[in-house]
Formats: structure tokens, C-alpha cells, sequence
């Protein structure tokens, strides 16, 4: 089957779950109009489906070449881009000064989920430009920007982020690379880098990369890393394209998924070095490139909920096609279809109640980045950053870890053809493996959660959601309304786990923090759990509030019960695991070193 985007659901978990609306009306987003959000997401739908869903076997069955330095990617994949970017996809969130539309960020997120649920591997590429776009603009020269932001705003060039060497994996700062400083003020980069997503390609006549290497003299660790801008092809003075850089592909990963995006081995210096251009300060690459890993974060958790939501849809064309055994009761002749049966309606409503929370939890994120960045009031661009960086790693994390449970559940509900590949929920299910481990595994941001979002301003943005959360399950408790079930209940026990667990493991990072670290993962899906199941309570009450033309609001309602009832409801246990699991963790020595 094709892929269809679910705009109404994504309209309420953008507008109501995730707060666009709210902030509109605050005049936190200046002249900005809500409303050109649903004609934005009606038109990227259609290209998704007419367009890049239907390459997404194609490009899996025939994967990419590497001939001669050269990546061919797979038969239409070019047109397609050529495409892309001709719609004017590339330059949503684009600055509106180098071609960009400017549209908020949020509104691109939606987009970006689009784009991965039709075709995850060619949504890869534009999501890593995104991050060099954000990477130049905020630490960029001016010169640099006059050359290179128009073209990687538009499309017409694409971007990369090259940080992995394989000494290093995930200690960034124990990298290699080399940069020497030449007369001329620019630089020659020495060295290679593992794993470069989209690292070169055939879509574009041009890649600008952005690479991570140490000067001599530097500091050992991450202070003595620099940012670099290095082109496929140098730039000549009139914008033409030069010479070839000493920048070439000397290998490409065979992977379990993502078949028909090139993850490539690049090496650079073989040829008297690479040409390369400094970006922000030398000595401080690590700031600049956080620039381009926390945009990247976001776009990774929206991978999880695009495949996510694929995978949802094949299982549920399949559950109503496919007839096997009989419904209790029923009075049909021969077989029914397996949707009647309770375990396929369970996982079904796991899947969607899932991919929805890690939906609007990945918007909201956006939104408070989006705040950050427009509101013209001080205290609300602070609590806003605040805000989207608390969210950051719940988003990618959460939102990937559902991504890859939704698929593994899509291959459960097809049963035996699951496991076949013509069916397409097995690519599913290896597309979505690698989101757990790009930009920072999901045990990296559930540490970085618990050590750094957690206590920043003596844990204030935490207490400020939690009184947010408390609110809407307050509403939900108020509304009596006997449809919602056990819900407000279910919710306002896992805030209260939620809040002790937070206490615990402040107290823990002072004075015995390997038990911090040992909870960190589960702490971070009891906040996922816990924030999604009110959020989607949040918008089941918008749903009632409101009458678009929708369909029928009690839909949300039954979705937001489930998950509370069914996925929410765990919260307890994994309080438990946070508070009471550390020694079993710290004393794991003595089974696996022995």
C-alpha cells in the first residue's frame, strides 16, 4: 500500500497538543498565520505519496554504487530530488534573506515526519542539509554565507555533518582529524570519518561539508576541536563551480536498513589536503556543531514517528484485508478478517497511541525552538530554550525507541508475511533500527537528560511542565466525562511518579551518581510515557472543544484512554526501576567480568 499523511491527526497534535496555536495567538510567532499550516501539510502529502512513497522500495531493492569515487544513487532518485526542490520543499524554515521561506520551524517538523513516513532514506538527505543551514547561519562568516547558504537553502546543494571516526565512535573529543592553516587564512583537513550519511552522492552537482577535525596546537578533548566548511568543489569568485576538493568516498557501508541512503567512509588529505574554511572560532567546533546536532536530534525523533506511522498503516490495511479464524460471536460464513480478533486490536492501538504521543511530542519541541527564536519578549525566548532543550532528547529518544517498537509490531500483526520482504513491514523494521543510534544513541540523550536538562536552573523547567501536565489531567478528571475511563486517574499517578523519580535522581547526581546514570534510560521513557499520555489527553479535550470536519472527537478520546490505560499506566514500574534497579546496575560487575 501507499502512504496517505494523516493531516487531521497531525493539525491537533500541532496546533492543540504541541501549543502552535496558543503561541500564535500570544504573538509569539509576530505575523506569522496559523491557518497556511494545513494547506503546507495538504501539498507536502500529496508530493509524498505521488512522488517519493513510491521510490521507497525501489530505492531499498536497489540500494546505492560506489564506481570511481562516485555514489550513484538509485534509479529516480535524482528526478525526485530535482523535484523536491523545484516545490520549494528544501527552503520551508529556509532564512527568507538567502531564499527560505521562513516558515516556523514546527511547521517544517510536520513536514519532515511526511517525508520519512513515504521514504525515510531520502528524507535523510535534506534533514542533515537543514542542520548545516542552521550550523552556517548562526556561526558562519558573511563571505561564507554570500557563497554557500542561497545554495544549500534552496537544495541546489546539500549538506553533511562529519563527526565519527572510528577510534572515536561517540567520544567525539578523542577524533583525529587534523586541520593545518594555510597562508591564504583557509585550511588543509587531514583524516576520515565513518558513517557520513549522504557522505556523496548524484542528486546534487555540489556537497558542503561540514567536518570536525583538531589543529595542531589544539587542547586535548572536545575544547580543542575546530568546525570546518569543506566543499565536494571549490567555489570560484563568480559562484561556478572549481577544482575537486581532497574530499572523496573511499567506502560505503552494507547495512541492515536505509538501503538506498549512502553512508560513506570519507577520506580527506590524500591529495595535499582537503581546502577548508573555519566556522565560529578555532577551538570551539563543539558549539557550532551542537547547532546542527540538536536540529539534527528532532529531525531523528521525526524519523521515528514518519516510520512509525507507515508501519501503522500497512498493519491496518493489512488487519482489514487479511482473513484468518473467527470473531467471538460472530455470524459470518468462512473467515473474518484478523481485526476482530482483541490481540490485533491491542497492538493496533498500541502502535497508533504511540506513534501519536511521540508525534506531538517532537512538535512541541519544535514550537518551544520556534518560541526561542521569534517571541520579542526576553523571559519567554529563555523559558522557551529552556523548554526545547529539556524536550530535545526526550523527543529523540522516545520518539525512535517508538519508531522502532511500532515497526517490530507491524511485522507481528502481518505474522508470517511480516517476515517476508515483498510484503514491505519488514524494510519497516530495518529502516527504523539506525534511529536509535544516530546523533547521539538513546542511552547518550537519556544521560544527557538526567545530568544536564534535568537540574539546569535547579530542575525549574521540569516543575514548570509538570504543572502544565497537572493542569490538563485536571481538566480531564473535571470533564466527568465516563468515556475517558480510568484516565485522569492513570495520569495523575504517573505524574507523581514522575516527580519523585526527578527528586531521586537530583539527590543522586550529588552524592552516588553511577545510580543516576543507571536509571537514565528508564527515566527517560517514564517521562516519554508521561508527557505523552497528557498531551494526547490534551488534545482528546481539544477535539471536543472544536469542529473542523474532522470526524468524530471521541476517536481521540478512545486513543488517549488507551495509552493511559494501557502504556501509561507502567509508569509506577518504571519508577521503581529508576529508584530501586541502580545497585543491580553499579554491581553488574561481578556476572559480566567474571
Amino acid at each position: 500500500m501507499t502512504y496517505r499523511a494523516p493531516i487531521h491527526d497531525m493539525l491537533l497534535a500541532l496546533n492543540h497538543g504541541a501549543g502552535l496555536q496558543a503561541a500564535v495567538q500570544a504573538g509569539h510567532y509576530g505575523d506569522f498565520d496559523g491557518d497556511i499550516a494545513a494547506a503546507v501539510l495538504e501539498e507536502a502529502g500529496r508530493f509524498a505519496t505521488d512522488v517519493l512513497a513510491p521510490l521507497n522500495r525501489i530505492g531499498d531493492k536497489n540500494g546505492i554504487q560506489l564506481k570511481d569515487g562516485q555514489v550513484t544513487t538509485a534509479p529516480g532518485w535524482p528526478e525526485a530530488y530535482k523535484r523536491w526542490t523545484a516545490a520549494g520543499w528544501n527552503a520551508v524554515s529556509g532564512p527568507e534573506a538567502f531564499g527560505g521561506q521562513g516558515l516556523p520551524l514546527a511547521i517544517n517538523a510536520a513536514c519532515t515526519e511526511i517525508w520519512s513516513a513515504s521514504n525515510i532514506a531520502f528524507g535523510l538527505c535534506p534533514l542533515l542539509t537543514l542542520s548545516a543551514i542552521e550550523a552556517l547561519d548562526a556561526h558562519g562568516s558573511d563571505e561564507l554565507k554570500q557563497i554557500y547558504l542561497e545554495k544549500l537553502v534552496t537544495g541546489e546543494w546539500t549538506g553533511t555533518m562529519q563527526l565519527t571516526e572510528p577510534q572515536a565512535g561517540s567520544d567525539v573529543g578523542a577524533l583525529r582529524s587534523r586541520a593545518e592553516r594555510a597562508a591564504d587564512g583557509s585550511y588543509r583537513i587531514f583524516g576520515s570519518k565513518i558513517f557520513i550519511t549522504y557522505g556523496d552522492h548524484d542528486m546534487t552537482d555540489n556537497i558542503v561539508h561540514f567536518v570536525l577535525a583538531r589543529m595542531p596546537d589544539a587542547p586535548a578533548g572536545t575544547k580543542g576541536i575546530s568546525l570546518f566548511l569543506i566543499p565536494k568543489f571549490l567555489v570560484n569568485a563568480d559562484g561556478s563551480l572549481g577544482a575537486r576538493n581532497d574530499i572523496y568516498p573511499s567506502g560505503v557501508e552494507h547495512k541492515l536498513g536505509m538501503h538506498a541512503s549512502p553512508t560513506c567512509t570519507m577520506t580527506m588529505g590524500d591529495k595535499g589536503g582537503a581546502v577548508g574554511y573555519l566556522i565560529g572560532e578555532e577551538n570551539r567546533g563543539m558549539l557550532c556543531m551542537f547547532t546542527m546536532m540538536n536540529q539534527a536530534r528532532i529531525g531523528v525523533g521525526l524519523e521515528g514517528v514518519g516510520i512509525a506511522d507507515r508501519a501503522y498503516q500497512q498493519a491496518l490495511a493489512f488487519a482489514q484485508e487479511r482473513k484468518q479464524g473467527r470473531g467471538i460471536g460472530s455470524k459470518t460464513t468462512g473467515m473474518d478478517p484478523i481485526i476482530v480478533h482483541p490481540d490485533v486490536k491491542r497492538m493496533l492501538m498500541q502502535m497508533r497511541a504511540l506513534t501519536a504521543a511521540a508525534r506531538t511530542i517532537c512538535y512541541a519541541t519544535a514550537v518551544a525552538l520556534d518560541i526561542a527564536a521569534r517571541s520579542t519578549d526576553a523571559k519567554v525566548r529563555s523559558e522557551a530554550a529552556a523548554r526545547g532543550a529539556l524536550l530535545t532528547p526526550i523527543a529523540k529518544a522516545f520518539s525512535t525507541d517508538i519508531g522502532n517498537e511500532v515497526t517490530s509490531l507491524g511485522v507481528q500483526v502481518h505474522g508470517g508475511m511480516g517476515f517476508i520482504e515483498e510484503t514491505g513491514a519488514a524494510q519497516h523494521y530495518r529502516d527504523a533500527r539506525i534511529t536509535a543510534i544516530y546523533e547521539g544513541t538513546n542511552g547518550i540523550q537519556a544521560i544527557d537528560l538526567v545530568t544536564r536538562k534535568l537540574g539546569a536552573n535547579g530542575g525549574a523547567s521540569v516543575w514548570a511542565l509538570l504543572d502544565e501536565l497537572s493542569e490538563i489531567v485536571g481538566r480531564v478528571e473535571a470533564s466527568n466525562d465516563p468515556a475517558f475511563g480510568t484516565t485522569g486517574a492513570k495520569l495523575r499517578d504517573a505524574l507523581g511518579a514522575l516527580e519523585r523519580s526527578s527528586k531521586w535522581l537530583l539527590e543522586r547526581l550529588a552524592s552516588a551518581p553511577s545510580d543516576a546514570l543507571a536509571g537514565a534510560t528508564p527515566y527517560l521513557r517514564l517521562f516519554g510515557s508521561t508527557l505523552g499520555g497528557c498531551m494526547l489527553a490534551g488534545e482528546a479535550l481539544a477535539a471536543k472543544d472544536i469542529s473542523d470536519g474532522g470526524g468524530d472527537p471521541a476517536r481521540y478520546v478512545t486513543l488517549a484512554r488507551f495509552f493511559a490505560e494501557n502504556i501509561t499506566v507502567q509508569a509506577g514500574s518504571l519508577e521503581r526501576t529508576v529508584i530501586d534497579g541502580a545497585e543491580s546496575v553499579t554491581s553488574a560487575d561481578a556476572v559480566l567480568l567474571a
